[in-house]
């Protein structure tokens, strides 16, 4: 832990948020929306009589797509610049007036798009991308946007709309993330005596990986104490964003919030419902798996006892077993990641080096930095990944995850910004393949302790992504039906959310350790609606890519970068065919869910064996203590 982690650097790009080549590039980017809306004016793109599109059509249709593609990049290129900032000061007022002019520009962006789909709608995408090339590298887009002309207000609402939001739900969702990561807790740390540690809420909840049972217990205190004192704030954000959903999905025809969702998902009802009984039928394995984790944990905290009632604590959900050292430094952490890398590829192991040696990770966690970690596409190919580095396995993970969405930026490069347009179900196919390269290269050749301590990793994975998002699909679901009626207030978020909990973990998780502020704690709900129920998608559709992978390598890598490229052209279901996959079909997801089930078995195998040598341990120690005979 004594490594000096990684910070990012955008200085190649413009030197600072005051230069002159930034100021300059906001300026030609308010020009080009200028243009841009001028050209949609002059061809009259919106939504028309139908007629039969001609010539004329098609050279329109190519001339507003590069138009839009060319200052969509430019909008793009400058939030990523003046996120980068924002992202790890959020107290630094240059780059929030510099996002909110970005957003300012962004928001004129989708009226236009709104009503490019309209006309499209009406004149036909195979009609227009007969007439023209540029219409037909975009024909899967078109056919996407003509879908959606039949959710869309008329011009002038979704005008209207587009403005308000900037300073609606994203001002909300602004909020929201400037306060959560402005929060502080103070922490009662073993050997302080009674003195506190007051750290950043990032660090707090990194202490849940932390072997030592009685900093876990101090850390999930210290958020209980931490977390009210921004509730009023947060739960006027989410009943504003919520409640704004509501209104536009109504105006907009949605029968209910998951429908757009799904629709921006790319994934349809049918595949959605199959992968939820799936889910549904796959729980009881899970709860196995944390009753079995907390017999464990009370074994080996408690030697010579064995509990094997217990339902898992909430502040030992990320606990590592306490059998193997779980703290692993940025250098060996990294080194992980690629070494498992090149299991698979040169050029993945190399996309490794790249991110460190052009500064593309901000790795540590600091006080005004956002919690959590993602990745951002940037100028070209590049990304910047952004991590709260905790010292742990899980923080290995969550490196190769992040890694993986940017090597899949590298293979989306090539494409226009309407190709690239990625649902979030889809965008998780690279990162969740890139984990199990990391969990499946450990595997391979650990075994005892050291694999029980690999699975574990994994398996707090895989529950957060199946059970935990559980809870959030049924709570967010909760606050849309009740927020149709009326304002949700702090006690009842909170009560909504431990039910669903409750739900989800079922008698796995000890119901007296819900955690009743998670609604506060994942910035998911202040953005995309039911964003995260997608991540659920990516994971057993990554397994189920990895199944294939292992299946025939040669014949999977040859075809891979091109799938990841057309993430954001085809639906769910035509990726799913281009492996072989019917995603509609329950059994699909039943043999990714195995695969979970199977390590579940492994782990309990592995923790059984462990609990009994604890307990002969203890024996033997006991019979041999002061003045025990000892025989040779």
């Amino acid at each position: 832990m004594t490594d000096t982690l990684p910070t990012w650097s955008v200085a190649d790009v413009h030197e600072s948020l005051t230069a002159r080549t930034f100021v300059d590039a906001i300026e030609q980017m308010s020009a080009s929306v200028e243009r841009l809306e001028a050209l949609f004016d002059h061809h009259d793109i919106r939504i028309t009589d139908p007629r039969t599109a001609e010539a004329g059509d098609g050279i329109a249709c190519a001339a507003v797509i590069e138009a839009y593609n060319q200052t969509a990049t430019q909008v793009a290129n400058l939030r990523a610049f003046a996120y980068s900032t924002a992202a790890v000061d959020t107290r630094n007022e240059n780059a929030q007036a510099a996002l909110s002019q970005i957003e300012s520009s962004d928001s004129r962006l989708a009226p236009l798009l709104a009503r490019f789909a309209e006309w499209v709608n009406v004149l036909g995408p195979d009609a227009l991308a007969a007439h023209n090339d540029i219409a037909g590298d975009h024909l899967g887009p078109m056919y996407r946007l003509a879908e959606r002309a039949a959710h869309q207000m008329n011009e002038g609402e979704e005008h209207l709309y587009a403005a308000l939001a900037t300073t609606g739900s994203a001002a909300w969702a602004r909020l929201h993330r400037e306060i959560t990561s402005q929060l502080g807790a103070d922490v009662v740390l073993p050997g302080t005596g009674n003195g506190t540690s007051h750290l950043p809420m990032p660090a707090v909840r990194g202490l849940a990986t932390d072997p030592d049972p009685i900093v876990r217990q101090a850390a999930y205190d210290a958020e209980m104490e931490a977390w009210p004192q921004i509730a009023t704030a947060c739960a006027a954000a989410m009943n504003a964003i919520k409640g704004e959903a509501n209104t536009v999905n109504r105006r907009r025809g949605w029968e209910t919030p998951l429908g757009a969702s799904l629709y921006a998902n790319s994934v349809s009802r049918a595949t959605f419902d199959a992968m939820q009984s799936a889910i549904t039928a796959s729980l009881p394995s899970f709860r196995s798996w944390m009753r079995t984790k907390a017999t464990l944990h009370h074994a080996l905290d408690h030697p010579g006892e064995i509990d094997h009632g217990d339902a898992l604590a909430w502040r030992d959900l990320f606990a590592p077993v306490p059998v193997a050292d779980g703290r692993v430094s940025w250098t060996e952490g990294i080194g992980l990641v690629r070494n498992a890398f090149a299991t698979y590829s040169a050029p993945l192991a190399g996309l490794v080096d790249r991110a460190i040696d052009e500064r593309w990770i901000d790795a540590g966690s600091r006080d005004g930095k956002v919690g959590g970690a993602f990745c951002m596409p940037f100028v070209d190919d590049r990304s910047l990944v952004l991590l709260n580095w905790s010292g742990s396995v899980d923080s290995a993970q969550t490196t190769a995850h992040e890694l993986g969405h940017a090597y899949h930026n590298t293979q989306l490069a090539q494409r226009t910004p309407l190709q690239k347009r990625l649902p979030m179900a889809l965008a998780e196919t690279a990162s969740i393949f890139c984990e199990t390269l990391v969990v499946e290269a450990g595997l391979a050749h650990l075994d005892g302790a050291d694999r029980l301590a690999l699975l574990d990793v994994d398996l707090i994975g895989s529950t957060q992504v199946v059970v935990d998002i559980r809870s959030r699909v049924l709570f967010e679901t909760e606050v849309f039906a009740r927020r149709q009626k009326r304002t949700l207030g702090i006690s009842e978020l909170n009560e909504m959310m431990r039910e669903a909990q409750v739900e989800a973990y079922g008698d796995g998780l000890d119901h007296d350790t819900c955690h009743p502020y998670m609604w506060i704690v994942k910035p998911h709900y202040y953005s995309s609606h039911f964003y995260n129920w997608p991540y659920t998608y990516g994971l057993l559709f990554g397994l189920g890519l990895f199944s294939e992978y292992r299946s025939d390598p040669e014949r999977f890598r040859s075809s891979y970068d091109d799938l990841l490229s057309r993430a954001g052209m085809n639906t769910a279901e035509e990726l799913g065919t281009r492996f072989g996959f019917d995603v509609t079909d329950e059994a699909f997801w039943h043999a990714s869910l195995q695969v979970i089930a199977d390590r579940v078995a492994q782990y309990s195998q592995l923790a059984e064996s462990t609990v009994e040598a604890a307990v002969e341990a203890r024996a033997g120690s006991t019979t041999a203590g002061p003045g025990a005979r000892q025989h040779g």
